[in-house]
């Protein structure tokens, strides 16, 4: 590398360039630190056009040799070699599978005794970094039709009477709306906020169960019980209607009592009132 990150103790990172370079940029007057940390960033210095050409064909990192020359390279000191010829072939964080068996099936034509791979990025933590930003692919929510059918379902929470409206679209589930109380409340707010992100989640092609598995056992201090079942949390409820009108069938896990908004521990009902046993907090009413 140029150019580099090294990460040390605590995961500090420290920004290194090569003793040689420097020299050169210093020399042709082009050294500059924000230059130094581009350089960093992208790792080579071939598309950096503000750096003459005669520097960028001398300095030259492994990143800007193909693979297949990395194994030739190997292959020729090998030829005259009776020991194996140990070299790391550097892979770009986007090689595939197939490059690394061509890979292997060139250095085994070229006669290597063996083959060491790197692809950048394959480890979380790496001893040199070049600072890219992942490329992960970008979903966008599907857009909501003008005309959407589904049902309302009325259910008890600790807070209160919550309506909950599940919508659906021609793929299924496309949005969720809850009401409670007057708008403009704490707990309205966080509702919405909460049917707001599934909405989002379901139009972007979330599976309903995934949704279901994070919001279904979310535990308040005030529990109450419909038709049998427990309901928890306003989220809980939420999840619990979602269920009701989905192909997805997720069990509640067990849930006896509430938890503590405190410390967070199963609280126990006792005289009217709610008590924790960890930490002593009680609420009646």
């Amino acid at each position: 590398a140029i150019s580099f990150v090294r990460k040390v103790l605590d995961n500090q990172e420290l920004l290194e360039v090569h003793p040689l370079f420097q020299k050169i940029a210093k020399e042709r007057g082009f050294h500059d630190p924000a230059l130094m940390k581009r350089i960093a960033e992208q790792g080579s210095i071939q598309k950096l056009t503000d750096i003459a050409e005669d520097v960028r064909h001398i300095f030259v990192i492994s990143h800007d040799v193909d693979p297949d020359w990395h194994i030739r390279i190997q292959a020729a000191f090998q030829k005259y070699t009776d020991n194996a010829v140990s070299k790391t072939i550097n892979f770009p964080f986007s090689a595939k599978p197939e490059d690394v068996r061509e890979a292997y099936l060139l250095a085994y034509k070229l006669g290597c005794k063996g083959l060491t791979i790197y692809r950048d990025g394959s480890r979380d933590v790496q001893v040199l970094n070049i600072q890219r930003k992942p490329q992960y692919p970008q979903v966008e929510p599907r857009p909501r039709p003008d005309e959407t059918f589904g049902v309302t379902e009325r259910i008890n929470t600790g807070c209160g009477k919550l309506y909950v409206t599940v919508n659906r679209d021609e793929y299924g589930i496309c949005e969720v709306f809850a009401q409670m109380g007057k708008a403009g409340g704490c707990a309205y707010s966080q509702i919405e906020a909460t049917s707001r992100l599934i909405s989002l989640a379901l139009r972007s092609g979330v599976k309903v169960e995934s949704i279901l598995r994070q919001l279904i056992g979310i535990r308040c201090p005030s529990p109450v019980w419909q038709n049998g079942a427990q309901v928890v949390s306003c989220s809980d409820a939420i999840a619990k209607v979602i269920n009701h009108h989905a192909e997805a069938n997720i069990a509640s896990p067990h849930a006896e009592m509430g938890a503590c908004p405190d410390c967070g521990a199963t609280v126990e009902h006792e005289g009217g009132c709610i008590v924790c046993r960890s930490c002593g907090f009680s609420r009646c009413g």
